[in-house]
Order: C-alpha cells, then sequence, then structure tokens
C-alpha cells in the first residue's frame, strides 16, 4: 500500500450559515499501517446525510462536534485489503465509519459484515441502513400509525421519508408525502405509491395539504419543519403524534426570530389536543434492528418497498453533493461513490 495516497476532506472552518467551499480542505497522506488487531478499509460508497451539518458546528449536541483539521465523519461501505484481525479476512465488505476518505483503520468496533450476494452494498448506506432503520423505528415506537390514519411525511422522496410513507401504507394508513418539484413527487405518488403528494413550492402549498388530509392529520414525520410543520400544525387531530426526526429547514439557520409568537400556540395545541411531540435520534432504538433487517429485506424481495439511490462520483465532489443535500438538490439517498465496487461489473 505505500505507493497509494489516502485522500480525505477535512473541517476546515465551521460554517456561519451555509456552508461553503472554504469550509472543507482535501489533504493527501499516506495510506495507515493497520497496527495488531486492525484492519484497513478502502471505501467504496460514502453515505451523505443531513446530520453531518450538526457534527460541523461546536453548538452542543447529542454527539461531540468533528474537530477543526479532522476527518469529517460519514457512515462508509468498504473493503477490508490488510487484516490483522481475527474476525476479518481481506476482501470483507464491512459497514464501517471511517467518514469522508479513501482509506481508514479500525479496530473492528462496530463493523458489520456485508452479504454482497444479499442486495447491492451500498443499500446498507440506505433503505437497508441508518435511513431505513430511522424510518422504521421512528414510525414503529413513536408514530404508531393505526389502520385508516393519515400519516403525513416531509421530505417524502427522501432516504428516510420515502420509507416512512411505504411503510405506513403497509401497516394499513392513508400515506400523504411532501416533496419539491414535479419530478419528485412525481416519483413519490408514482413508484412509491403514496395516496396523495403536494409540492412545498407551491403557493398554495397549505390550501392544498388541507385538501389532501380531509379527516386530519394523525401522524406528522417532522424532518423539515419551517413552512413545511406551519401547513401542518392546524391540521393534527387530537392525540397526534409527531416523531422529529430532523430539521432541515433550520441546519443552516443563524437565528430563530419568527420562533417567539410561535411557540405558545405550539403549547397550547400540545395541551388541548393532547398532541404527542418526541424527537429521537436512530440509536435510540438500535434493538429494532434485527426486527428491521429482516421485515425490510421481505418487503423489498415482495416489492411492497422500493428505493431510489443519488450517487454521485468521485470523492472530489462530496462537498458540493453536501451543501447541495442541505438545499434539497439531491433525489433519493444520496451516496458518493469514493472506490471501485468490487461487487459490480
Amino acid at each position: 500500500m505505500t505507493d497509494l495516497v489516502n485522500r480525505r476532506w477535512l473541517l476546515a472552518s465551521r460554517p456561519e450559515g451555509e456552508p461553503k467551499a472554504a469550509d472543507f480542505r482535501m489533504e493527501e497522506a499516506p495510506v495507515p499501517e493497520p497496527g495488531a488487531g486492525e484492519l484497513l478499509i478502502r471505501t467504496i460508497y460514502l453515505s451523505l446525510d443531513p446530520y453531518m451539518r450538526g457534527r460541523m458546528s461546536d453548538a452542543k449536541s447529542y454527539a461531540a462536534p468533528v474537530p477543526i483539521g479532522g476527518v469529517l465523519e460519514g457512515e462508509t461501505v468498504g473493503e477490508v485489503v490488510v487484516s490483522n484481525h481475527p474476525d476479518y479476512a481481506v476482501g470483507d465488505v464491512v459497514l464501517n465509519r471511517i467518514g469522508w476518505q479513501s482509506f481508514g483503520l479500525s479496530d473492528g468496533t462496530g463493523l458489520r459484515k456485508l452479504d454482497p450476494g444479499a442486495a447491492p452494498i451500498s443499500t446498507a448506506l440506505g433503505v437497508l441502513g441508518m435511513p431505513g432503520l430511522t424510518a422504521y423505528a421512528g414510525l414503529k415506537n413513536i408514530g404508531q400509525p393505526k389502520e385508516g390514519e393519515t400519516v403525513v411525511v416531509a421530505a417524502a422522496s427522501g432516504a428516510v421519508g420515502s420509507v416512512v410513507g411505504q411503510i405506513a401504507k403497509i401497516r394499513g394508513a392513508r400515506a400523504v408525502g411532501i416533496a419539491g418539484g414535479p419530478e419528485k413527487c412525481a416519483f413519490v405518488k408514482d413508484e412509491l405509491g403514496f395516496d396523495a403528494v403536494i409540492d412545498h413550492r407551491a403557493p398554495d402549498f397549505a390550501a392544498q395539504l388541507a385538501a389532501a388530509c380531509p379527516d386530519g392529520i394523525d401522524v406528522y414525520f417532522e424532518n423539515v419543519s419551517g413552512k413545511v410543520f406551519d401547513a401542518v400544525f392546524p391540521l393534527f387531530n387530537p392525540f397526534a403524534r409527531m416523531p422529529v426526526c430532523g430539521t432541515i429547514a433550520f441546519y443552516n439557520a443563524t437565528s430563530f426570530p419568527e420562533m417567539e409568537t410561535k411557540v405558545p400556540a405550539l403549547m397550547r395545541a400540545i395541551l388541548t389536543k393532547r398532541i404527542r411531540i418526541q424527537g429521537f435520534i436512530v440509536y435510540d432504538f438500535a434493538a429494532d434492528y434485527p426486527d428491521f433487517a429482516r421485515d425490510m429485506a421481505g418487503w423489498i424481495a415482495d416489492g411492497h418497498v422500493t428505493y431510489r439511490e443519488d450517487i454521485v462520483d468521485g470523492l472530489d465532489r462530496a462537498p458540493v453533493a453536501f451543501m447541495g443535500l442541505l438545499k434539497g438538490g439531491n433525489f433519493g439517498k444520496l451516496v458518493v461513490k469514493v472506490g471501485q465496487d468490487p461487487t459490480r461489473s
């Protein structure tokens, strides 16, 4: 490996508002050598996800921020190229967290072997991975949809939202999606099978959402917040449930002046309608993984769940792709192809 170079993206500065190109710095370094009990992993696919914006900030959160000069955090699928670990062999394909770099070391902690024959290995970063589990566990444990209820999900064409709506349908609920633009809306309705989909860019978005939910909203899976939540809020039924997975509309915000006027009305509605609003992190429900893996694999096999990937070619393009993700520029689960996939011709 001495003739190879490890290319990696570092956090150059903490963004103020929207991330910019200067906040990222590409570095070339020697490929690290694994010590005793370690293995060297070559990255094949890197997952880009909205939560990464929070890791670029040093605001208090549920996880430590990436340090200035540190490798940007991210989940990856890679191939073991050198192994000094008894549980892993050269050629094994593993799910790992070595971040935005072409090579990384691991002592085996947190790794998961993948079966390349079971599904495309990139899906371990999407429908069969963290985003899929997020949808599954958040809906199961907090949303708890019942047959005949109305489930609304924002960012419905994305990695999490697309799965939420399809599971809601499997559970016998009515699925209403919110997406941005005609192409994404058509995908949600025609390919994912949602009962209705509303374009949040429409000038009469709130009126269209109300018309699509004539019996009100029982479950709202929150991925966005902002004006989308403003349109959902008046439609909540008594005892509605709202899993809060993300608030991407505010990830780049530096102030929230409009919130002061909304909080009293929100609190009153929570009280009078007995609404359950609960934030969660996917790893709160890690115990659900075996059930999720079994159910999701079955649903994909029998056609009840479909998925879409947005694969960007080349580690060089990761920052631009990530900045686009925060503006809704992706279409499906956003993945960067960093290196050759030996499982695909």
